[in-house]
């Protein structure tokens, strides 16, 4: 799913995700380096990807670029995952919900609490055991990243880890009331 939705961030890709995925298994390139430099529709800055959902936080670079990417995103996906598991219909409910982040301190928070989001459903003990969210990215900052958070947020990997895990218990037991709330 990662490089799907690496492939996804570009405006007009050459050729169909189907097709790129095996041009790169057969020649052995293994890395996004040649397309990435091309236009992109966002940024990816955080991820989170759950069992039943998925949690991004984009930049959009260019007109209704959020939308073309999550369209193509999720169908790409739903098709994928309907021929896998031999099965018709929608996998998600509905559009995708946006919200309009307005300040640096918004962004920083909700970064987090994406990056929670496993342990405060019981997924993982630490946050970095999940292997399907940016978090190691935050920490590590490797060279094949897909997010392109350092753009946006300016914080040192040990500072961040440390903003995150004094969140966790609390975001634990957010999550173990939140049920008792009425909407």
């Amino acid at each position: 799913m990662k490089e799907m939705m690496k492939y996804y961030a570009l405006d007009n890709p050459p050729v169909k995700y189907s097709l790129y995925q095996k041009l790169i298994l057969s020649s052995n390139i293994g890395s996004f380096q040649e397309l990435s430099n091309k236009d992109r529709l966002i940024d990816i800055i955080t991820y989170c990807i759950m069992p039943t959902h998925i949690h991004l936080v984009l930049c959009q670079l260019k007109d209704d670029g959020i939308s073309l990417y999550m369209k193509n995103l999720l169908n790409s996906y739903t098709r994928y995952f309907n021929i896998k598991n031999n099965r018709k219909g929608p996998l998600w409910q509905g559009r995708f919900k946006s919200i309009l982040i307005q300040t640096d301190e918004q962004l920083f928070h909700l970064t987090r609490y994406i990056h929670l989001n496993p342990t405060s459903d019981s997924l993982v003990d630490k946050p970095e055991d999940w292997k399907y969210s940016s978090y190691n990215e935050y920490l590590n900052n490797p060279d094949d990243a897909l997010c392109s958070f350092l753009k946006y947020i300016e914080t040192k990997p040990e500072s961040y880890k440390t903003f995150v895990e004094t969140r966790k218990d609390y975001q634990e037991r957010l999550s173990e009331i939140k049920h008792l709330c009425l909407e």
